[in-house]
């Protein structure tokens, strides 16, 4: 299950996606050909199969005991699974899905890289201190190549063909000549390498080293450590980016560090699952995956989108209640699309259609009377693209009370009962259905609706009248407002009963 992306980016990277996988995801590797990434699962004994384009697990592939690593040769769509339990590597026919193959290598496999220009994949035997070769046209291990103590990853630079392993208990890379697989160098990194990877555009191995929170940067052509880079706590996994000049690397602290090649510097640490492990890339469309071993989920990171500017301006401000108000929001830069106006909670106008101004800049309105006196919020809504990010802009717009008049009238009958009357205006238009109360001293007489010329009627009873005659007082007429109307009173004496 895919779930949504947080609302900020972290220096201009973001989580797109989690999504739930097996029991103990370690390993990942992509097929960027298919769009496909591989994920192992090591509680379950499983390889999960993710559709990138959904973000949906679209299969689940059972392997040998305890997989950790995983590696992929894009040309024939072949995924090589280290089974570290049992001392074997499986192979997948990516197409169908099938396991066709499960081949004997040393003790305690782990790291697993693919050389796809031959077809070669190699394996770090943990637990034997050596490198299985194996030829994927046989599915033979052709060669068995002794390294470092514990050697844990494994990359390759295809266009130099050259294997990098880390060597987790010497602290040590051992660098593989693919051709005559002999060691050719031993580079001493930092403390408890684990994870490696190269970026064969540059000849460049990034190594991460797990016991030092630190990174070691190789120069392939020289074999040497050209700089050290900090990173996160207990750095696990790395992968490289090559089209963008990126590195992944995965820290136990929950995060990701993203280094920009180019500066040696992490540009972005990017928050993710708990215990992130392994990380690969899709490199055509600038992706990351990255397993979280305890929250048994993959966190897919993706540049973050820019954020469009989005303004509201209002036609008339402060308005009265029942006036027409017309809002724009002006919205830049945009490949059109919609915006929403709202009040608070309550949708005014929903998704109303932008309009281009001119470039990448559009504007859409939104014409309201519904709106109560006081000072509202108003907020317009661009809800995004695939190529830009939701943005939101706001305006506080003042609505006033509508003044209103009140006259009132007291007349007696022959039969000496009084009548009181009272007329509600605003600009001189009657106001119908209103409440008008009339009182005399604390005493409340009576409270009648205005009728549709604006007229609140009241008779007095025969007690209310000897009320009003004992007070001789004057007898109050009182229009409390409403959302949109502002409160009125008037005063008049009544006549003396004879």
């Amino acid at each position: 299950m895919a779930g949504a992306a947080p609302a900020s980016a972290a220096g201009g990277y973001t989580v797109t996606a989690t999504i739930e996988v097996g029991g103990g995801p370690d390993g990942v590797a992509v097929d960027p050909a298919v769009h496909t990434a591989y994920v192992t699962n090591i509680d379950d004994d499983t390889v999960s199969v993710i559709d990138e384009a959904s973000s949906a697990v679209t299969g689940t592939i059972g392997v040998g005991g305890g997989p950790f690593a995983v590696a992929v040769d894009p040309a024939v769509h072949t995924v090589y699974v280290t089974n570290g339990g049992n001392g074997t590597v499986s192979v997948i026919d990516a197409t169908t899905g099938a396991v066709t193959a499960t081949i004997a290598v040393g003790s305690g496999p782990d790291g697993v890289a693919v050389d796809p220009s031959t077809h070669t994949a190699y394996v770090a035997n943990g637990g034997a201190g050596t490198v299985s070769v194996i030829d994927a046209t046989t599915g033979a291990v052709t060669a068995t190549i002794a390294v470092g103590a514990d050697p844990t990853g494994v990359a390759v630079d295809p266009s130099i063909h050259t294997a990098y392993v880390t060597n987790l208990g010497g602290d040590t890379v051992s660098v593989i000549d693919e051709t005559t697989g002999a060691v050719t160098s031993t580079i001493a990194v930092g403390s408890g390498p684990d994870g490696v990877a190269v970026d064969p555009s540059t000849h460049t191995a990034y190594v991460a080293n797990g016991g030092a929170g630190t990174v070691s940067v190789i120069d392939a052509t020289t074999g040497a450590v050209t700089s050290t880079i900090a990173v996160g706590s207990g750095p696990d996994g790395v992968a490289v980016d090559s089209a963008a000049h990126i590195a992944y690397v995965t820290d136990l602290a929950g995060t990701v560090s993203v280094i920009d090649e180019t500066t040696g510097a992490v540009a972005a640490t990017v928050p993710v699952g708990s215990d992130p492990d392994g990380v690969a890339v899709d490199p055509t469309t600038d992706t990351a995956y990255v397993t979280n071993e305890n929250a048994n989920t993959v966190s897919v990171i993706g540049a973050a989108l820019p954020t469009p500017v989005t303004t509201v301006t209002s036609s008339r401000n402060p308005s009265s209640a029942g006036q027409d108000v017309t809002f724009t929001a002006m919205v830049g830069p945009a490949n059109g699309g919609t915006i929403t106006f709202s009040r608070g909670s309550t949708a005014l106008c929903r998704a109303v259609s932008l309009t281009q101004v001119s470039g990448s800049k559009y504007h859409a309105t939104c014409t309201t009377k519904a709106l109560a006196a006081g000072r509202r919020m108003i907020t317009a809504v661009y809800p995004g693209d695939a190529s830009y990010a939701t943005s939101a802009g706001q305006l506080t717009q003042t609505i006033t009370h509508i003044p209103t008049a009140l006259t009132e009238r007291i007349r007696l009958s022959p039969q000496q009962l009084i009548t009181l009357t009272a007329r509600l205006t605003s600009s001189g238009r009657p106001l119908s259905g209103q409440p008008v109360s009339f009182s005399t001293g604390p005493t409340q007489l009576c409270t009648p609706d205005t009728s549709t010329t604006g007229v609140a009627t009241c008779v007095l009873t025969g007690p209310q009248t000897l009320l009003a005659e004992h007070d001789m007082d004057t007898i109050r007429a009182r229009y409390p407002g409403s959302t949109g109307y502002r409160p009125s009173s008037t005063a008049a004496v009544p006549p003396p009963l004879p």
